[in-house]
Parts: structure tokens; C-alpha cells; sequence
């Protein structure tokens, strides 16, 4: 079994964001890789991963990062896959922002999507659904995962509806 999706951060400390991802991918039966990859530490490392993630079978690279949080772009410079990158708020992070705008304001020709702060699991449903624009059991997939998400609310609604307050109208 050969991964279709990378997901990599700057250093393990990431870890407890970033598994979101990969329980999320784990669940959906999608093969994966996890590494840990500086651009400021091991950027050679970093160039040569970009450079030949595709030749590799790799399909969509999920990068998080904390603070300066260079290293989703870093990939997205070298390789021609889909880059997603995962802000992380880290212990030298100034709550998060300096990681988002870092990802987010990537220069023209250099795309990185972007989720929100510490979201992994977003980043892993992203690539699922690029994934799944090729693939019909990948797409099936998704709207599984959809119809779940849409049955969460209504379950919520009818709990809701069960809450008893003397000017509640519904």
C-alpha cells in the first residue's frame, strides 16, 4: 500500500494537531504518510520531499506549522501538488496569527489552501475531497461523511427540542 496523501510538520511538538488528520485519513481507509520536516532545520530535506512527493505517488501534501510557519510554503515552491497548510499555535506563536498570515499570504504562483488554526482534520477532509474528484469510491466517501455531519444537527435539533424554558417557543 503506497500513500496518496503527506502529511508533514515542522517538528513532533506539532503532533497533537496534526493527528487529527491522520485519524481522520485513518478512518476513511486512505493511505498515508506522516513526517516530521524543518525548513529552517533540514531545509535540503524539506526541497528534496517537495521535489518528488508526486514521483512517489503522493497526490496532496497537508503541512503543518507553528510561528513563523514557513514550511507549508516551502513545499508548495517545489512541488506541483496541492499544498494544505495547517496553522499551529505554538509555544512561540503570538496566539496563532503570525502561523495563519505566515500560510495565508502566500506570493502569487506559490498557492497554499489554507485551514483554520489547528485544524487538521479539515486539511484531511480537503484532500479527501481533491482525492475524490478522480475517484468515485473516494467521492462516495465524502457524501457519507456529509450525510453524517447533516444527521449530527438534526439529532442536535431534536435534543434542542426537548429543552424546556418558560418563554422557549419551540
Amino acid at each position: 500500500m503506497n500513500p496518496q496523501i503527506s502529511i508533514i510538520m515542522g517538528s513532533t511538538s506539532d503532533l497533537p494537531v496534526m493527528k487529527q488528520a491522520a485519524e481522520f485519513l485513518n478512518d476513511m481507509e486512505i493511505p498515508f504518510e506522516i513526517n516530521a520536516l524543518s525548513a529552517h532545520r533540514v531545509p535540503e530535506e524539506v526541497a528534496s520531499f517537495a521535489k518528488d512527493a508526486h514521483k512517489r505517488g503522493i497526490k496532496v501534501i497537508i503541512a503543518g506549522a507553528g510561528g513563523a510557519a514557513h514550511l507549508p510554503g516551502v513545499i508548495a515552491a517545489f512541488t506541483p501538488l496541492p499544498v494544505i497548510g495547517v496553522p499551529v499555535n505554538s509555544s512561540n506563536s503570538m496566539d496563532g496569527w503570525d502561523s495563519v498570515l505566515s500560510i495565508l499570504q502566500m506570493p502569487s504562483g506559490i498557492p497554499v489552501a489554507t485551514v483554520a488554526l489547528d485544524n487538521s482534520k479539515n486539511a484531511a477532509i480537503l484532500a479527501l475531497q481533491i482525492l475524490a474528484t478522480g475517484n468515485d469510491s473516494l467521492l462516495e466517501k465524502v457524501v457519507k461523511f456529509k450525510e453524517e455531519l447533516a444527521s449530527k444537527i438534526v439529532k442536535a435539533n431534536n435534543e434542542l427540542a426537548k429543552v424546556k424554558y418558560p418563554f422557549k417557543v419551540n
